[in-house]
Formats: C-alpha cells, sequence, structure tokens
C-alpha cells in the first residue's frame, strides 16, 4: 500500500505540474475567425490590426491600427462595441505608429508608438476622443529606431508591471515599470533574444490574466509572437521555451497581435494585407473531460483494492 501510495501522489503531483507548468500552445486551435469592421465609427480605422489586449473587468478586447487612428472595444467574438479618436500624437512622431496595446483595468489603457518608443496612457470613453500629446506617457527607450522599433507591450496585473519587444536591429525583450506620473522607466532586458531563435518580434503577452495559474510558476511566463517566423512561443522570464504553436496555416493575413482571457482562451489580430477586413482569431485548447482525470485515480484505486484483498487473503509476508 505504501507503493500505491507513492504512485498516486506522483500522478497528482504529474497531474498538477502538466496543468500549471505550461499551457501548451501545442494542443491550441482556432474556434474562431472574425473579420473586423473596417470602419468601426467615430474617424477611426479598423484596418492594420496591430496589437489587442483583453479587459477582464470588462470581458471585452480593445485593438488598435498601427495608423493610430484611436482604438475598438469587440466583443471577444469581434462584434464592435465602441471606439474612441486619438485626435494628436506628439509632434515628434510624423507617424503615429501605434504598434503596442495593453488594458491596466478600470477603463485604462495603455498604447505603445513604435518609433517613439514611448507608452501613451488614458481613460477610455466610447466615442470620446484623446489628444495623445498631452496625456500621461513614459517613455521606454530614449532612442528611435524607426521602423523596427517597438512592437508590443503588455501588463501585469499582479504587480503593475510590465513587459515590450522590439522588433529587431537589436531586437529586445524587456521587463520593468513605467511610472506615468513621472515619466520615469525601469525596463531592462530580461534575457538575450537570441534565446528564442525568432527572425523579430510582433507582440508579446504575459499569463498572468489566466486565473487557473494565479499563485502558480506559470502565471510569470510570457507569450511571445513573431510574424516573420509565423510562431507562437511560450516562455519563461528567463528566456526558456516552454511550447510553441506554427501560426502558418491559420491565415496569410499578417498577424501582428495576441492576447489571452482569464479562461486560457488565445485572440490573434492580423491586419487587413489587402482583403478589406482586419480579422480576429480566437484560439482554444482541447478541454479534458472530467471523466479521463476521475477514470486515472479509479483505476489507481482499483488497483489499491485488489492488493489490499490480496494482503487479507494471503497474509504478510514472513520474516526472513
Amino acid at each position: 500500500m505504501k507503493r500505491l501510495s507513492c504512485l498516486l501522489l506522483a500522478a497528482t503531483a504529474a497531474l498538477s505540474f502538466n496543468a500549471f507548468a505550461s499551457i501548451n500552445l501545442s494542443t491550441y486551435q482556432v474556434t474562431g475567425n472574425h473579420a473586423l469592421d473596417a470602419n468601426p465609427g467615430n474617424g477611426v480605422s479598423g484596418l492594420e490590426a496591430s496589437a489587442i489586449t483583453f479587459a477582464a473587468d470588462r470581458g471585452t478586447l480593445f485593438y488598435v491600427g498601427d495608423e493610430g487612428t484611436g482604438v475598438v472595444e469587440i466583443s471577444l467574438t469581434g462584434q464592435t462595441l465602441g471606439a474612441m479618436a486619438f485626435s494628436g500624437w506628439p509632434t515628434t512622431t510624423r507617424h503615429n505608429d501605434a504598434e503596442g496595446l495593453t488594458y491596466v483595468g478600470n477603463g485604462m489603457l495603455v498604447v505603445a508608438e513604435e518609433r517613439l518608443q514611448d507608452a501613451f496612457q488614458f481613460g477610455y470613453v466610447a466615442g470620446g476622443s484623446v489628444n495623445l500629446a498631452n496625456a500621461p506617457s513614459a517613455s521606454i527607450s530614449d532612442a528611435e529606431y524607426g521602423n523596427n522599433g517597438l512592437e508590443g507591450l503588455s501588463y501585469d496585473p499582479r504587480n503593475g508591471s510590465f513587459v515590450s519587444v522590439k522588433q529587431q536591429s537589436p531586437m529586445q525583450i524587456l521587463g520593468g515599470t513605467l511610472d506615468f506620473s513621472t515619466g520615469v522607466s525601469t525596463m531592462t532586458a530580461l534575457f538575450d533574444p537570441a534565446l528564442l531563435g525568432l527572425s523579430s518580434f510582433s507582440d508579446i503577452q504575459t499569463l498572468s490574466p489566466i486565473s487557473a495559474l494565479a499563485g502558480t510558476a506559470a502565471a510569470d511566463n510570457l507569450l511571445v509572437l513573431s510574424l516573420t517566423s509565423n510562431t507562437l512561443l511560450e516562455v519563461t522570464r528567463t528566456g526558456q521555451i516552454l511550447s510553441s504553436l506554427n501560426l502558418a496555416g491559420i491565415t496569410s493575413q499578417a498577424i501582428e497581435g495576441v492576447t489571452v482571457d482569464n479562461l486560457g482562451n488565445l485572440y490573434l489580430v492580423a491586419e487587413d494585407s489587402n482583403t478589406g477586413n482586419s480579422r480576429l482569431f480566437v484560439l482554444a485548447a482541447p478541454v479534458p473531460e472530467p471523466e479521463t482525470y476521475a477514470m486515472m485515480l479509479a483505476g489507481l484505486g482499483l488497483l489499491g483494492g485488489a492488493v489490499a484483498r490480496r494482503r487479507r487473503v494471503t497474509g504478510p509476508a514472513a520474516p526472513r
């Protein structure tokens, strides 16, 4: 029975490890494919979708296009719920290149401009507008890298920190804090990007919003998206690759943004790529049937019962 108890403990530990060490991207499948409005209203363009974020307290998604006309709120299946225009950008950017977006709670969003590598915080108002030149901001880097700059930003609700990626030349994965009241950033390199073997970075997302990961090491993991490599990786904050998903078969459109909801579902946005509409792709992992675990444990229980009955019939082994 002692050996059986060890087997039960090992099985339970194995189930817990598999459930919480990694979300295992290889098991994810496309469950939704939705066209996004090209003109969602309020003068905002829905084309060239470049970043997406999940708003847990609203149960919705927000996305931006890289022309920087504004932000769009959509349902989890892509229906337009509202739009907020960006009425201005800092005059130093001439491109308004919105490539990063993250939700920080209570209706507040942070949008990142690629070339300046600056992040701007604002409160969402459907049908409203915000002049980003006057919005609280923080600079992730003082350097300007043209069209190879800041490509993704994600907020960690556990401690208020951020992670970000720079596209290439050089590629960077950074983590730290952004203080929008002072403009001070503590963003520093997490690890050598070469460890991931990707040709560029397109977006990043923390896994901390997934409710089932609360209190586990897996909540620290990151999703890293690469458009040019057609790959989504799950990695640790030291650069260890835990799982991967080949995106090549999903669409011929350019996938530029990724986010995750509290249930672990993934949402990818692809720009229109001259097709007429940007698209939202929903991916989910197959949910194991509860009976699978029950049968496994029941089988071990039956084995234990058989061992116990055998001992009662034959008696304990004679001492040597």
